[in-house]
């Protein structure tokens, strides 16, 4: 199953890794968000620049909302989670149009699973399965009654897992088609009770 893998907090340290594993989980948007913040981080290429806002010690992408798995020291996937706000005000800015279906899919007061990933060579180890019940025990410690992801339904093998483990599907959007965005079709909204 899990051969000696272990789950941790992740540190400051992780951050770096965090960002690969952020990339793999979101087939291409998050090298889109990071590409678009290329002119506040000047000299940095996009996987660079998520490892600086991961090493942040605030906000939703921050290595505080993460969990590392680990084997032999080294980080072979992740969980990133945090809290969907209920009524976050709502700016006069125009959404990017390539993002506004990531943003308007959510439901205020569930904690979010933003990513869950595994390098290639550690996949169908269970792994994936334990980071959901990490998820839904820090649910359940913040007093939630629910977890929220979104997922591709291109990506089979995880919305498989994903309904394997009580997530039903609650809202849908069309991706909208960007050269760095792996899927096409439609993103899923999906939720599960804790």
């Amino acid at each position: 199953m899990e051969s000696g893998v272990t789950f941790r907090a992740a540190t400051r340290e992780d951050s770096g890794k965090i960002a690969e594993l952020f990339r793999i989980s979101s087939d291409g948007v998050v090298e889109y968000v990071w590409s678009t913040l290329a002119p506040e981080y000047p000299g940095l290429e996009p996987l660079e620049i998520g490892a600086v806002r991961y090493a942040h010690e605030e906000g939703n992408f921050s290595y505080t909302n993460c969990v590392v798995a680990e084997r032999e020291g080294e980080v072979v996937g992740q969980l990133c989670t945090y809290l969907v706000e209920s009524g976050a005000e709502m700016t006069d800015e125009p959404a990017d149009p390539i993002l506004e279906p990531y943003e308007r899919l959510e439901i205020p007061g569930t904690l979010y699973i933003s990513s869950l990933a595994v390098f290639d060579e550690f996949r169908g180890m269970g792994l994936g399965t334990k980071m959901l019940s990490i998820a839904r025990d820090q649910a359940r410690e913040s007093s939630l009654a629910a977890l929220s992801l979104l997922v591709f339904e291109q990506n089979i093998g995880a919305v498989r897992l994903y309904q394997r483990k009580g997530f039903r599907e609650v809202d849908r959007a069309p991706v909208v088609p960007h050269p760095l965005i792996h899927h096409t079709g439609d993103v899923v909204l999906m939720a599960a009770e804790v």
